[in-house]
């Protein structure tokens, strides 16, 4: 789901904001061929935590610049939402997570794509404001992952790694789908407030 938070302050596509999100969706499969064939987690792990960065760094250069664009609000969720669906399949298929968490992961997301596919199709709206909640969720899944892939060996440090990448699993998952029964009620109140110019 797009993020809405601000009005659109410029039409410009090349903005620094835009170029930072557009390079986060070129690390995804570089990001998937590291831990799939080079199994170089550590690599791995630092593109993740630039990529975590990045996420912060373009979002607060475009406030501050005045460069809040419609790309951007597009461009920056889609990075968000590919690097988590990514990092879940690689870190399933390393057997790091249970498949079944996995599922419950992406079955948020599919039921979010829902949720915008029936504001788009009833009021022509693609998108609800960005909740404080989702980004946090957010925030603590792309914390998490590292962690997690991190912690997949032996030794205290990789044992540390992996109770706090649980940890923030865990407060992941559950405010990702706090977030989702929010954007639930703002759609049901968007759904029954009457269409502007609509004769009642």
């Amino acid at each position: 789901m797009k993020a809405q938070e601000t009005a659109v302050q410029t039409d410009r596509v090349f903005t620094i904001p835009n170029i930072l999100s557009f390079l986060r969706l070129l690390g995804v499969p570089v990001f998937l061929w590291l831990v799939l064939v080079e199994e170089a987690d550590a690599l791995a792990i630092i593109l993740l935590a630039v990529s975590g960065f990045t996420d912060y760094l373009d979002g607060y250069l475009a406030r501050r610049w005045n460069q809040i664009s419609r790309v951007g609000q597009l461009l920056d969720p889609l990075a968000d939402r590919l690097y988590i669906l990514t990092t879940i399949i690689a870190l399933t298929l390393r057997d790091i997570i249970p498949l079944w968490f996995a599922l419950l992961l992406v079955a948020r997301d599919v039921y979010m794509a829902g949720i915008v596919a029936l504001l788009r199709a009833r009021r022509g709206i693609t998108g609800l404001p960005v909740h404080f909640l989702g980004k946090s969720a957010t925030a603590c899944l792309l914390y998490a992952f590292p962690l997690l892939l991190w912690g997949d060996g032996d030794g205290t440090v990789a044992m540390l790694a992996r109770v706090f990448g649980w940890a923030f699993v865990i407060w992941g998952v559950a405010l990702y789908w706090w977030a989702a029964v929010l954007y639930t009620e703002q759609t049901r109140k968007v759904l029954a407030a009457p269409v502007a110019g609509r004769n009642s």
